[in-house]
């Protein structure tokens, strides 16, 4: 009696197979991050973007009141009053106090800390003494926890600390609202320019020198050479770097909560800031309204990071013609 042959695999099955066996292994290496990302991340914002319809407390179940949340953020009624002069039933502290703060402290941090960070990586690309120095040296306060900076500039900016000392004054910077919110800027800039500069340096040694070459030989000087190469070649960057700084600019929170806790006279608190306070610091907790408000906060950054895009590329094409 003959022994039973194995079934021969053509090659067509031999590679569905092994395909399929690749893409299983893909898959159970992928589970763990997947498990993590759908628990932890998706059902987290779903959950949110369902509280943003409920009034929530922490104490009672959710309860279902619509576009109501949504109202009461935005608070219209604050800026367009009723004519019966009645009191709005709403917190305007979003629209007239932290949207605006939020939005001060990006027009000022952003231009700033991406001209600085340009200046630092111009500096660094050249060929200086000790530039691997400088480099780490300007690149320490973003791999610093922003907590302890925080810490350091608040014992910097006391009545009695070192800037005081300095300007023999009693200054109370950051109980002051002429102040307060500035020197969290400069904490901001101070920590983040860094990383950027890291940023511009990288993309500055990707431009090739013979772009460089060819303008010298055809008789530009530095300044062209700066306008008509290095700016058209930097456009992705400066896109990048003020992407990044805008929407880190919109979820500030940290130097603030160490800082000032929003104050002096919420003259301090952001978006980002407020979201906290009425989900967990208010003594009537109003965690619906704190969900309604982050996800009115990513609809800010979404329609801001797409009118930056529409300027930056607007100006690259107006350059270029």
């Amino acid at each position: 009696m003959s022994a039973a042959t194995p079934p021969v695999l053509s090659p067509g099955s031999y590679a569905a197979r092994k395909r399929r066996d690749e893409i299983l292994t893909a898959y159970s290496f992928l589970l763990p991050f997947l498990f993590i990302f759908l628990t932890f991340t998706l059902f987290g914002i779903g959950y949110a973007f369902y509280l943003s319809f409920t009034k929530y407390n922490l104490l009672r179940a959710p309860e279902w009141w619509g576009l109501e949340g949504y109202r009461r953020v935005l608070c219209l009624e604050a800026i367009f009053p009723a004519a019966d002069g009645a009191v709005p039933n709403c917190d305007p502290m979003f629209i007239r106090k932290a949207l605006p703060n939020t939005f001060l402290y990006t027009l000022i941090v952003v231009p700033v800390q991406t001209v600085i960070s340009l200046i630092l990586a111009f500096a660094m690309d050249q060929k200086l003494r000790g530039r691997r120095l400088f480099r780490t040296i300007f690149y320490l306060p973003s791999v610093t926890s922003s907590v302890v900076i925080s810490i350091i500039f608040v014992w910097l900016f006391s009545p009695q600390g070192v800037i005081n000392q300095i300007f023999n004054s009693q200054v109370n910077w950051l109980n002051d609202v002429h102040y307060a919110f500035y020197i969290i800027m400069l904490l901001n800039i101070f920590t983040t320019s860094g990383t950027l500069m890291l940023i511009f340096l990288a993309g500055l040694q990707d431009i090739p020198s013979a772009l460089y070459e060819a303008a010298s030989i055809d008789g530009a000087n530095k300044f062209q050479m700066f306008r008509y190469v290095t700016v058209p070649m930097l456009r992705p960057v400066v896109f990048f770097v003020v992407t990044v700084g805008v929407i880190g600019c919109f979820q500030v929170f940290d130097q603030i909560y160490v800082m000032t806790s929003g104050g002096p006279l919420d003259s301090t608190t952001t978006v980002a800031y407020l979201i906290y306070k009425w989900a967990f610091r208010d003594t009537n907790i109003k965690m619906g309204q704190a969900a309604a408000l982050s996800f009115i906060l990513a609809l800010i950054i979404l329609v801001v990071t797409l009118i930056q895009r529409r300027v930056i590329e607007g100006s690259g094409t107006s350059a270029n013609a």
